[in-house]
């Protein structure tokens, strides 16, 4: 019974930021506003990074899995509501599935620790977001490179994503200042761990 009961707490959790992550993802097209010198303010790797540290690795991987199977089969939860194969072949497909190995990566980096603090949960934050643009900024440039034939260089790729990837790192550290709180929190209220049994 117990056994069943954390089953169907963690597939909860994984719908919860699957669907975080959708919302993540539209925040700029549900509110305008939200753009700081015109750079619209995306919240999914925040979200990406709030699974990984809350859910560990494995659970926090699934729900990233989750969220790209399920627009993918076409539930208009991408960027501007879109669905299907077509924004994973666009310039910012990358971003989409360089969430679930960033997911793993910091959930993996804190498991690994006994007693994470502030400091492992910045370490665990910064990797996160490496490897978001590390892969999404390498996928962009296939992407307009070869596809749709844009003359532009890894460089130029680079310099079009750093506002984005300065953006994010402020995220990702105000995130790792008060993750470890809500995490205690959460452990607290209801017991769920976020290492593996």
């Amino acid at each position: 019974m117990k056994q069943r009961n954390l089953r169907a707490g963690d597939m909860a959790l994984i719908g919860m930021f699957a669907a975080l992550m959708a919302v993540g993802a539209n925040i700029t097209s549900m509110a305008p506003f939200l753009q700081v010198a015109g750079i619209p303010l995306s919240l999914q790797p925040f979200f990406c990074l709030l699974a990984a540290m809350l859910l560990g690795a494995r659970r926090a991987a699934i729900a990233m899995t989750v969220y790209a199977l399920a627009g993918l089969a076409g539930a208009p939860i991408f960027a501007q509501f879109s669905a299907g194969f077509a924004p994973f072949i666009g310039k910012s497909g990358g971003f989409i599935l360089a969430y679930i190995p960033a997911a793993f990566a910091a959930g993996w980096l804190l498991e690994k620790t006994k007693e994470p603090g502030r400091l492992h949960y910045a370490w665990a934050s910064l990797i996160g977001t490496a490897v978001i643009y590390i892969i999404g900024t390498t996928y962009t440039y296939i992407a307009l490179k070869l596809w749709l034939h844009a003359p532009i260089s890894y460089g130029m790729a680079w310099f079009y994503m750093i506002w984005f990837f300065i953006k994010d790192i402020i995220l990702a550290l105000l995130l790792a200042s008060i993750a470890p709180a809500v995490y205690r929190s959460v452990h607290k209220a209801t017991g769920f761990n976020r290492n593996p049994a």
